[in-house]
């Protein structure tokens, strides 16, 4: 057993048994103290001090506890008005410095062709404009701790998983890792839910303690599915593990269905439209498509200030505890998170028009928008107690980042596009094809919820969203294949 289990997180196997059997001892030692002691960071100190080990002779095992915490992350309130993310983001700050030390270390062996790839280069003008952003921010502070945050999450997710996730083997594991714990969540949300008899106005409540709210929930069972998807294809058809991932799919498919989420149930049709579009490689007709209809949409509503016609009635405007009443309200306009989305939307827009070039500076939003808002808009929770930003990335990232900020993100989300249909389409081997279209289908899924939510700097997504982006650029470094990309 100890084996297999070494095996699966690829511990090195140089460690006697003595050394397992002295640790084992010591966290015996360590739980009876800390229960006789009422100390619980005396029980967590074997567990601190493995983590440390691990550091010294090989990080790959951290990286693989980080991937199965993150379903299972919980975000806790610190002193001081500060939050964070446990397990997770320990993890990631301990891989940051860890992974930092090695890559001094080992540049010479970095592949130059990982770090001057397009999709590489647009990470990293991101960055740096985030950084000179920050630097002319009307919060320095504030916007100092989101960069922090976000260079982290690259570190992590981007730069240390192309490093980590080379072969289709790392691809599997990566994936059992986290459906392991995602799928122990989906079970407990359902079992909570179910003692509410699966009601609407209980859906939030169930969700506690692994996730803020049922949008992160569903769109995170959005955004992996596609990664379970392609696992079924690595084993027989009607095998005990096909079935544990099929089963799983079903699974998941419920509990997106009971989470009552309008943008999940969106994002699932959008995926499988998209799965055709670069099938057929229609990438750049839908993108084009796509630009034209936002900017007459866009033109439409600011023409003679006809957003002015979708102010809401504020006494009709309220939230519903029924499925059926807020798709109704929805359509009529009524609905009080739609309208308070529009709320934000209107504040983004009168922000942007004041600091077009650099914005307020990242992470700022929440604490500006409130002198910019349009009281025809105002809902019965904007006084935002949950401090939410925009609902919309692409607008938060304007009024945080400026115009050439959202240039930046827009070239970013455009080239992973059509480089992941091209790559599609090259990829001789239909194992690393599928693998090159799961990622891109989580990219893309992410891509469309960021219409209507920002959450790429969470932990359950934003590990999504740059993990695909690292997958899909190693792939294309490690294509036996010659020559250019062909449309």
């Amino acid at each position: 057993m100890l084996q297999r289990i070494n095996t699966l997180l690829a511990l090195p196997e140089h460690p006697q048994k003595g050394f397992v059997a002295a640790f084992a001892l010591l966290m015996l030692v360590a739980i009876l103290g800390g229960v006789a002691a009422d100390a619980w960071w005396l029980m967590l100190s074997p567990a601190v001090l493995l983590v440390l080990y691990l550091c010294t002779v090989d990080f790959r095992p951290i990286f693989w506890m980080l991937m199965a915490s993150l379903p299972l992350s919980m975000e806790m309130e610190l002193p001081g008005g500060l939050g964070t993310d446990l397990p997770s983001e320990p993890l990631m700050w301990l891989l940051t410095a860890v992974s930092g030390a090695w890559f001094f270390r080992n540049w010479r062996s970095i592949s130059a062709r990982f770090l001057m790839h397009p999709i590489s280069l647009l990470v990293i003008a991101h960055l740096s404009w985030l950084t000179i952003c920050t630097a002319n921010s009307q919060d320095f502070i504030i916007s100092l701790k989101f960069l922090l945050a976000k260079g982290w999450y690259v570190v992590v997710f981007y730069f240390l998983a192309a490093h980590l996730l080379n072969t289709e083997s790392d691809f599997k594991k990566l994936v059992w890792f986290i459906f392991g714990t995602a799928t122990f969540t989906v079970m407990f949300v359902l079992a909570r839910h179910a003692g509410k008899g699966f009601s609407f106005a209980d859906v939030n409540y169930s969700m506690y303690p692994f996730y803020r709210n049922k949008v992160v929930y569903a769109c995170f069972l959005a955004a992996f599915l596609p990664f379970v998807w392609y696992n079924t294809y690595r084993y027989k058809r009607f095998s005990t593990l096909w079935w544990v991932l099929v089963l799983g799919i079903v699974l998941y498919l419920v509990g997106i269905n009971f989470a009552f989420t309008r943008a999940a149930y969106l994002a699932l049709v959008f995926a499988v439209g998209l799965y055709f579009v670069v099938r057929f490689r229609l990438m750049r007709f839908f993108l084009i498509i796509s630009a034209a209809c936002i900017i007459l949409f866009i033109g439409f509503v600011k023409y003679q200030d006809n957003w002015l016609l979708f102010a809401p009635d504020y006494e009709r405007t309220i939230e519903h505890k029924r499925f059926e009443n807020l798709l109704e309200a929805t359509t009529r306009l009524e609905d009080i998170s739609t309208m308070e989305r529009v709320y934000r939307w209107v504040a983004g827009s009168n922000m942007v028009k004041e600091r077009p070039l650099t914005g307020f500076g990242p992470g700022t939003f929440y604490f500006f928008y409130k002198n910019y808002t349009v009281t025809s808009f105002k809902t019965y929770v904007s006084d935002n107690p949950e401090r939410s930003g925009m609902h919309n990335y692409y607008l938060m990232t304007t009024v945080e980042q400026g115009f050439p900020g959202l240039v930046i993100f827009l070239l970013l989300l455009g080239t992973v596009a059509m480089f992941g249909q091209r790559l599609y389409h090259a990829l001789p081997d239909k194992s690393r094809r599928r693998q090159a279209v799961a990622s891109l289908m989580c990219f893309l899924i992410i891509c469309f919820l960021m219409l209507m939510n920002d959450f790429v700097e969470t932990d359950k997504i934003g590990s999504l969203f740059f993990m695909s982006l690292a997958m899909l650029v190693n792939l294309d470094v490690g294509r036996k294949s010659v020559g250019r990309l062909v449309d």
